[in-house]
């Protein structure tokens, strides 16, 4: 570049400067932005500690009260009674030797076991359960005056947020105890189905099979959940501490939550997966009522948005309100009515609803030998489509392979009207003329079954002179 070019630059750069300058005098500074708010830790000795000392510290409370629990289950499911070995792991709460697990884990036991942290063995009987929850209460068979040394202490989970550190402890694939380590993916999760009276803790700490009924643990180790669902892909699920302190508690004292049931079917005011919205932020919407339900009784229909109950206000805005609002409504009391205020359209009147209790979630069950086959009482809450047809019966739950019942044809889920000239009513309807049968089965081996299938009814000739159990 020549001297002259050179010269020609400088100016340049020397009358554009005080332009530029001046243009940056006119320009107003932005604003300041705002820094997101400061979360309070909740757990001070995190504070300038090495995180693997967090780690062991939390773990070394909590772990020594995980227990792991071995149960033998009677099952009707393959249409004959059988012993199942099943296993997962509970947490000791208290120096009597009271655990928590889950209710899938001792559902059906007929004998319990629990091995300590100190390797001691030891049998337990089961308090109570609650299939609503997923969660059970057993009592550890201490020597006498004997008390636990070590147990667990529940910590606050409603103050986790998305983010803290939590540990899965328990004893998975039956294997020794072990821990795993994630964060809070989410405080409250909504499954559809899975969520009747509370919501979830979601987690991205492994909770295999076995880990089921095992603690989740904070950082300060305290117990904030119970594993309970493991969804593969770093998606784990716990049921939070609030709500197992609070159905511990009643399984203790009465050996079962005393849930009231109305028929009332609920909906957000924002249901995004059914794509409607409701206007206002207050109130949650009734979205059915069950077929003789006390719900239908007392008048409420479609669309009615409920704004108090019993002169408390309710509301519902996402799907993850709902568990406590249901909660609300499944411990209203029974036989006892309900004012609800409600808005239908543009008026507001008061309704009054008066619950019963819920009663068993899921019907008895009972083999039936030589037919080959198992059958269960209908219940409401667990076979609807079958108490819709019939209040009050017994269906069949399952055939056995190769079998009698099977062979004659008779499926699952029939409902049995008449054996012979018998009705059936009830289980002990059914257990009598089965005991009449066998007892007869060297003069007659054949009997005619009269069933409902899908609404329709059927007879289905039951041969069961063949024994195939000894075949």
């Amino acid at each position: 570049m020549t001297r002259k070019r050179i010269m020609m630059c400088l100016v340049s750069a020397a009358i554009m400067l005080p332009m530029t300058l001046a243009s940056a005098q006119e320009v107003k500074p932005a604003k300041k932005a705002k820094r997101a708010p400061k979360i309070k830790p909740v757990f001070n000795e995190v504070k300038g500690m090495d995180f693997r000392e967090v780690v062991r510290k939390a773990k070394a409370k909590v772990f020594p009260s995980v227990v792991y629990v071995r149960c033998m289950r009677k099952s009707l499911e393959s249409g004959k009674k059988i012993l199942q070995a099943v296993s997962g792991s509970g947490v000791i709460i208290s120096e009597t030797g009271l655990v928590v697990t889950n209710w899938h884990v001792v559902d059906k036991a007929i004998e319990v076991r629990c091995l300590t942290f100190e390797g001691k063995a030891m049998d337990a009987k089961v308090l109570g359960t609650d299939k609503d929850t997923d969660l059970a209460l057993l009592q550890m068979k201490l020597p006498k005056g004997a008390k636990s040394s070590v147990f667990a202490r529940y910590g606050d989970s409603d103050k986790l947020v998305e983010g803290d550190f939590v540990m899965a402890m328990g004893a998975p694939w039956g294997l020794n105890r072990s821990v795993s380590i994630g964060i809070i993916s989410c405080t409250t999760r909504y499954l559809e189905g899975n969520s009747e009276y509370s919501s979830w803790l979601q987690t991205d700490a492994a909770i295999n099979p076995g880990n089921s009924g095992g603690p989740l643990v904070n950082t300060a180790g305290e117990v904030i959940g119970i594993n309970t669902r493991g969804g593969g892909d770093n998606l784990a699920f716990a049921v939070p501490a609030k709500t197992v302190q609070f159905v511990a508690d009643q399984l203790r004292k009465n050996g079962k939550v005393d849930w009231s049931w109305t028929g009332l079917q609920l909906q957000p005011l924002r249901d995004f997966n059914r794509n409607i919205y409701f206007k206002g932020d207050k109130g949650v919407i009734v979205a059915g009522t069950d077929p003789d339900s006390p719900a239908l009784r007392a008048g409420l229909k479609l669309k009615d948005r409920i704004l108090k109950i019993n002169g408390k206000p309710v509301a519902a805005m996402w799907e993850e309100d709902l568990p406590a609002v249901r909660k609300i409504v499944g411990l209203l009391p029974k036989g006892k009515g309900a004012k609800l205020e409600i808005q239908r359209d543009d008026k507001k009147i008061t309704l009054t609803m008066t619950p019963r209790e819920k009663g068993k979630v899921e019907g008895d069950e009972l083999g039936c030998p030589r037919w080959d086959m198992s059958v269960k009482s209908i219940n409401q809450f667990d076979n609807p489509n079958l108490y819709f047809h019939k209040k009050k019966g017994v269906y069949v739950f399952a055939t056995k392979y190769p079998g009698n019942a099977g062979t004659a044809g008779l499926r699952e889920m029939d409902i049995i009207l008449k054996i012979g000239k018998e009705e059936i009513k009830t289980l002990k309807d059914l257990t009598r003329v089965h005991k009449a049968a066998l007892d007869n089965i060297k003069t007659k081996h054949k009997v005619l079954v009269v069933v409902l299938r899908g609404g329709l009814m059927r007879q289905v000739l039951l041969d069961f002179s063949r024994d195939y159990e000894r075949e």
